[in-house]
């Protein structure tokens, strides 16, 4: 692909309004645009900071998911129900 080509797409968004499965394509999109092309390497640079940008924003909601997972609580009736959130206790670096 030609380096006018490649200025011409447009940059890839890692706006964090996105829905999760969305970033992870857009994620996906720019690793293989990384491995596949010649690109410059400005444009790699500029690639590579969306997708970091894209991990950070994923691992934010992959973490909120999981506290919510963690926070329902099976009633006695058998239905879901949230329950306080305890504390996740840090592992000691001894």
């Amino acid at each position: 692909m030609s380096r006018a080509a490649t200025k011409a797409q447009p940059a890839i968004d890692p706006s964090p309004v996105v829905p999760f499965e969305d970033a992870i394509k857009k994620l996906e999109t720019i690793v293989e645009l990384m491995e596949s092309e010649e690109l410059p390497l400005e444009t790699l640079l500029e690639r590579f900071e969306e997708g970091t940008k894209l991990v950070a924003y994923c691992q934010d909601r992959l973490v909120a998911a999981d506290v919510r997972i963690r926070a329902l609580e099976k009633s006695v009736e058998g239905s879901f129900a949230l329950a306080p959130l305890q504390p996740v206790e840090e592992p000691s670096k001894d």
